[in-house]
């Protein structure tokens, strides 16, 4: 009787992201935002985008004791977008500035 060959699948290997649990603070903000429950990293890509998904800020910082501290008082009052990606994690979160 032939073996039949029966092909096998991999398994899925896929990152599975656990919600982290972000602080934004203060929001609205006026001169800094705060951002907690961060992963350390030394290279994190922080870009703030405004309301319309228009680049307005981008910058590489070091993560460190899980928070950022970003200067806002350059920014118009208004609704802001900032993106966190790092090799550790990819974080998208809202603030205020008045």
């Amino acid at each position: 009787m032939p073996l039949a060959l029966v092909a096998q699948e991999e398994p899925n290997t896929q990152k599975v992201s656990i919600p982290q649990k972000i602080k934004v603070f203060p929001n609205p903000a006026t001169n800094v935002v705060n951002i907690l429950g961060l992963t350390n990293s030394d290279k994190a890509n922080i870009t703030i985008y405004d309301i319309y998904g228009n680049p307005i800020f981008s910058r590489q910082w070091e993560i460190r004791k899980n928070a950022l501290n970003i200067p806002v008082s350059s920014l118009e009052a208004g609704a802001y977008i900032i993106t966190i990606n790092s090799n550790q994690q990819n974080v998208r979160t809202k603030f205020y500035k008045k």
